[in-house]
């Protein structure tokens, strides 16, 4: 078992016995010092089941690990948090959609093995837990080894805290590994002569695993595109359903939104009702939650969706501005990702170890088999995008649940339109499509 130490700096028991839990093979590693915030220990022996833990990982502790601090704790020690970087590349190994560079095993296990190898050289580790999403039923637990304590402080606004000993009784946790000073081979280990100006994160699916080298780790955006792919496979296998949207508190209700990124940043007054500003849903069967909640904001669960909206926009006004949908039209627009000419499947651009067609298949499921009441709003009127309070006035239509379903007639720009979907849809998923999908 794992709990959290002192501060005080007590050495652990050299004697103590290995936990059963925490079994490992290969040779034993030395129980070291643990140097953490809370209680004195309870006993001797975390120390060492600590250090199993960590070694089953790879890395074996040389000295002290300093386990679980909070950010106010590594600011009393002087620890600042890192400046902001963004566009740090992402190499992910696996089966995944989005276009990311991949890499082969061979590269993934080279470069672990110079990081590991790094992490138990140094004479400080920092050890934080944490998870993905807010349901205990639905997450995914993650733990950060890392040789560099702004590295927590950042990772800590991203993760969720959880209690102590909880990713020991996990099946499949998330592996995260800081290595901030990396040499010219860590950084050459993607493919020689490959440089990184601020570092590179790397992401094995198969592995449960994210190596961050540099600065990597003061990347919110990628580090939030990485753990969401890494997550999913977990989140899924829990029974949940993973899904690249936002959650919308309105009027005592709660809403799945699925729209272009674009208009959810442009509309002050839908991110003042969002649960998180970040994009990321897990729909589990009698609860939803968002996967990075916005730290200002205290952690919730929350009921399955009343309604669910998907946004487009279409400045030829062949949609309409507000109109019903079924269960297989919603998937069929989610699909599609329709943003006035261009496509962006499942509105996510970032990594998913899913195929698109598969998970817009699991999303009709879901809102058939709830009877969801689903609409279809198009965030552009007369070629102009209608402005935030307009947006959510339409949104608080199809809260109401009262409007007939659309009967727009079809004229050139609505076949146009129409055309325009069966030809991306049909050249990007083949003409296999569930007979209930359709416009």
């Amino acid at each position: 078992s794992e709990t959290r130490r002192s501060t005080h700096g007590r050495a652990a028991s050299r004697q103590a016995p290995k936990p059963e839990s925490e079994a490992h093979a290969g040779p034993s590693p030395p129980p070291r010092r643990i140097l953490a915030g809370g209680e004195p220990p309870a006993n001797q022996e975390v120390s060492y089941g600590l250090n199993w833990a960590i070694a089953a990982r790879g890395v074996v502790v040389k000295d002290k690990v300093f386990y679980n601090l909070e950010p106010s704790e590594l600011q009393k020690s002087g620890t600042a948090y890192a400046e902001r970087l963004s566009g740090t590349p992402l190499h992910v190994k696996g089966n995944v959609i989005g276009g990311f560079p991949e890499i082969s095993g061979a590269q993934f296990a080279k470069l672990l093995k110079q990081v590991t190898f790094h992490l138990s050289s140094i004479s400080s580790l920092y050890v934080q837990d944490g998870a993905i999403g807010s349901s205990a039923e639905c997450d995914a637990k993650v733990r950060v080894i890392s040789d560099n304590p702004s590295a927590i402080m950042s990772l800590s606004n991203i993760l969720q805290k959880i209690p102590d000993r909880a990713i020991s009784h996990d099946t499949c946790p998330l592996t995260i590994y800081v290595a901030s000073s990396i040499s010219t081979n860590v950084r050459n280990a993607l493919g020689s002569g490959t440089q990184y100006a601020n570092g590179v994160a790397v992401a094995d699916i198969e592995r449960s695993s994210l190596i961050l080298c540099g600065k990597a780790f003061a990347d919110s955006a990628m580090l939030k595109d990485a753990l969401t792919a890494l997550a999913a496979p977990i989140l899924s296998a829990r029974g949940g359903l993973p899904v690249p949207g936002w959650l919308l508190s309105s009027g005592g209700s709660i809403v799945l939104l699925f729209a272009p990124v674009e208009v959810i940043k442009s509309c002050s007054e839908i991110q003042d009702v969002l649960v998180s500003t970040d994009s990321g849903v897990v729909i589990c069967s009698k609860q939803s939650s968002v996967l990075f909640p916005t730290k200002s904001r205290p952690p919730q669960l929350f009921t399955k969706p009343a309604t669910v909206v998907v946004v487009s926009s279409d400045s030829t006004d062949a949609l309409p501005l507000v109109s019903k949908l079924s269960p297989g039209q919603a998937a069929y627009h989610f699909l599609a990702g329709y943003e006035d000419g261009k496509f962006i499947p499942a509105y996510n651009r970032a990594p998913s170890p899913f195929d698109q067609l598969a998970l817009a298949n699991s999303l009709f499921l879901h809102l058939k088999k709830d009877k969801t009441p689903t609409y279809l709003i198009n965030a552009k009127s007369s070629g102009k995008q209608i402005d935030g309070k307009d947006l959510m006035r339409l949104i608080e239509l199809a809260q109401s649940n009262g409007m007939p379903d659309s009967t727009k007639p079809e004229d050139t720009r609505v076949a146009e339109l129409k055309g325009k979907y069966r030809g991306f849809i049909s050249s990007k998923f083949g003409k296999c499509l569930p007979e209930e999908f359709s416009f």
